[in-house]
């Protein structure tokens, strides 16, 4: 059975935390608020030793994003305890796992106790948090729907952080083979076929022009590899610095939009996020247009933010969001379906988050087939460059013995 570590408050007020063995998270919940607890938080401790590690790599210098989606869903429940902000704050300042996290609700807590408003004191802190988070904050401020405001938000932030650990978990394998394929390549070519040389001098006859290519290769890796190092650090630079220009920026955006491989993937990944956004800005009263306009800062590729903005200028001029969308065609012909239901039956909201999650399920699924396909494709390739440089190695070695 699993352990799980917690936090809790007592009914006294008194902050308590331990570990449990439970089946499930649900069960360790069940079983503190049946002790007239209030569950903070609650997870295995594997899970934990995990985030404590990625702390430890990262420095521990700045406030995660993990750390501010703890925060979000914490503070959510403890205001849905019936504490009061500036007590719950005191009690997540006081749970805080780093100085950094400890110092920035410390800042969020004076502030308010100040007589500052929580947006307000998110909007101080210097781009911790994004644009959405302080503007949806504000809108449950002022209806008075805090505490489900920042549940929504702490479930946004979760959905979002899932759908790009997918994407990323399922790039590491493909990432580490290709990285020991070229380590095991410049081995076999800097360091083993030379060895062979003074043999293939001994034998007096002309070599094979694969034996010479392989041999040339091999020697540029030994006696040039800096100059190759430098060249590769040279090219990631120029590529870095070019990306930061808007015209290649978008010229490279367009370019994976139009990519029979990527496109499809990059469009629905960039549909997900601007639909779970402003699906979940629109469920919080925030106005269509400036959920549009926030929307469009948190996707990626800036081909598809440009058409997101000129969507909101039809919008603002009285035309549909699916309409206005569609004339940019770019976004996936099932979502703007899906927002023109949402629209004609005044459940936009609801169909966004609805689109966001269809689109979260698809990209999985095309990432996992993606790299289905990619690793066999990668192993037949390195299997293949491999026997090129055996037989290279081995031809000019049989054509003497047959000779012989």
């Amino acid at each position: 059975m699993p352990t799980f570590r917690y936090k809790a408050v007592t009914p006294s007020g008194d902050i308590m935390q331990g570990q449990m063995e439970a089946v499930s998270t649900q069960e360790v919940v069940s079983r503190l608020q049946a002790d007239g607890n209030v569950p903070i938080s609650a997870e295995e401790s594997g899970q934990g030793a995990a985030g404590s590690m990625l702390d430890f790599l990262s420095g521990g210098r700045r406030v995660s994003q993990r750390d501010t989606g703890l925060l979000t869903q914490q503070l959510a429940t403890l205001l849905g305890a019936g504490l009061p902000l500036d007590r719950a704050l005191q009690i997540l300042e006081d749970l805080a796992e780093s100085e950094p996290l400890q110092k920035l609700i410390k800042a969020i807590r004076d502030q308010v106790r100040g007589g500052s408003s929580l947006s307000d004191a998110l909007e101080s802190q210097h781009g911790v948090f994004p644009r959405m988070y302080i503007n949806m904050v504000r809108g449950g401020e002022a209806g008075g729907t805090l505490e489900s405001t920042l549940a929504r938000l702490a479930d946004y932030m979760k959905r979002s952080k899932e759908l790009r650990d997918s994407v990323i978990s399922a790039l590491i394998y493909p990432a580490l083979l290709v990285v020991l394929a070229i380590g095991s390549l410049m081995v076999l070519l800097a360091y083993v076929v030379p060895q062979f040389t003074p043999i293939f001098e001994e034998l007096g006859e002309g070599l094979p022009l694969i034996t010479e290519l392989v041999l040339l290769v091999g020697r540029i890796l030994q006696g040039y590899w800096w100059a190759l190092a430098i060249g590769f650090f040279g090219i990631f630079a120029y590529f870095r610095q070019q990306m930061a220009q808007a015209e290649s920026r978008l010229r490279w955006d367009a370019r994976l939009l139009r990519s029979r491989v990527t496109g499809s993937l990059v469009s629905r990944i960039e549909m997900a996020r601007l639909a779970r956004t402003v699906g979940t800005l629109l469920s919080n009263g925030v106005p269509l247009l400036t959920s549009l306009s926030i929307g469009k800062s948190v996707l990626s590729n800036t081909v598809m933010a440009e058409g997101v903005e000129a969507a909101a200028k039809e919008v603002k001029t009285g035309d549909s969001l699916a309409h206005a969308l569609a004339a940019t065609e770019l976004f996936p012909k099932l979502a703007l379906q899906m927002i023109s239901v949402g629209e004609e039956t005044g459940r936009l909201d609801t169909m966004l988050n609805d689109v966001a999650d269809a689109y979260d399920v698809e990209v999985k699924t095309t990432v996992d087939r993606m790299m289905a396909l990619l690793v066999p494709a990668l192993t037949l390739v390195l299997a293949a460059l491999i026997a090129m440089i055996i037989i290279a190695v081995m031809l000019p070695i049989l054509q003497v013995t047959e000779l012989v």
